[in-house]
Formats: structure tokens, sequence, C-alpha cells
């Protein structure tokens, strides 16, 4: 109950952890407002905007995974390659410093796209996916829960659910600072007091990518 627990609580802190990183979108939030007569509506639409984008990346990456029966006999090996996996993106952002220069020529009018290719490229769905697979582990059920019918029907909502809280967090802390700029701190506060995420956010990908295999073994 305690791993289980706090794989959730890493699917909720990984998704406020993503909203509050600009690389995840809220400035474009911000910015179609500003841009459109000061208004909040096209805050929020935006941020929807965002939000689905981002869900559907989840879904694209997890859902094949519910409806993989060898999860039962390989469900270590594939917990570290997850893991593995995810160190290496980590390593590869940190060490080279890229952007994908074609994420640029996305129009903003396109956000849901966007948010979905951000979230596939950047690692942000990759994050999720260690934890996802903690979360379906089966060493510890009984062998009448091992049957195929109950481990597919109990994995293919799990993914609607780890997608949903963590897009749900993203949204809120995304959302909260992007009202906030929006409305109180004005555009000087992401050239006074904002920070580049990119080091950090490379180096978390790094660390969870490490958890994933340390729980895995």
């Amino acid at each position: 109950m305690t791993t289980t627990t706090g794989l959730w609580l890493a699917v909720v802190f990984s998704g406020l952890y993503h909203g509050l990183n600009p690389a995840m979108g809220w400035p474009l939030a911000v910015s179609s407002a500003l841009m459109q007569g000061r208004r909040s509506r096209p805050l929020f639409a935006a941020l929807g905007a965002l939000a689905l984008g981002h869900f559907l990346a989840m879904l694209v990456i997890l859902l094949p995974f519910s409806a993989m029966t060898l999860l039962v006999q390989y469900e270590r090996q594939l917990r570290l390659g997850a893991g593995l996996i995810v160190i290496g993106l980590g390593l590869w952002l940190l060490l080279s410093g890229r952007h994908p220069r074609f994420l640029a020529r996305v129009p903003p009018s396109r956000l849901v796209l966007w948010s979905f290719m951000v979230a596939l490229v950047h690692g942000a769905v990759l994050m999720l996916v260690p934890i996802y697979l903690g979360l379906c582990r089966v060493e510890q059920l009984d062998p009448g829960h091992l049957a195929i019918a109950d481990l597919l029907a109990r994995n293919m909502l799990l993914p609607l659910g780890v997608a949903a809280l963590h897009t749900t967090a993203m949204l809120l802390a995304g959302g909260s600072l992007a009202l906030a700029v929006y409305r109180w701190l004005g555009l000087q506060f992401l050239t006074r007091s904002w920070f580049d995420l990119d080091m950090l956010w490379a180096l978390s990908l790094i660390g969870v990518g490490s958890l994933g295999l340390y729980f895995a073994l």
C-alpha cells in the first residue's frame, strides 16, 4: 500500500512539475489571452487545449502497455528497460541542450497538436512509464488475479486514471501560474523571476529513470 500510494503521488507531483514548466506551454496561454484583448476566456481555452494534447500524449504511450499480456511474464524486464530509456533521454538532453526545431513551426492556433508533440519529444510521457509499470506490477497478485481477462480489464482503466490525474495536476499548476502572470504578475515576471528549467528537467528524467530501476530491482 505504501509503494502504491507513493507511485500515485509521483503521478500527481510529476503533473504539477510539468504544469509549472514553461516548456509545457502555459506562457502560450498567457500570450493568447493578451493578444485577444486581455480577456480571460482565451486563456482558459488555451489551457484546455494544452491539457487535451498532454492527455492524448499520455494515452498514446501508456495504452499499448495496458494491452500487453507479456506484462505478466516480463514485467520486471519492461520496467528495467523503461528506466534505462528515461535515463538515456535525460542524459541526452543534459549533454546536448538541444530542442527539436520543428516544434517552433507548429502555429499557436494548433495548441492541442503542439502540446501533444512537446509531451512526447521532451520526455514528459516517458517520465510516467516507469511509474505506470510500477502500478501495473503483478508480483504481489494472488494466482486468481493473474487471469488474462482480469488483468487486461484492470490495466485498460489504469492508464486512463494515470493520464487523467497527471493532466489534472498539470492543468492546476500551469493554469494557476498562467492566471497569476496574466492577472497580477505580468510578463516581466518571466524575465526577472523565472529560471531556466532545462537542466532541472534533464536531471529529473534521470532521477525518475533511476528510481524506476531501483524499484524494479
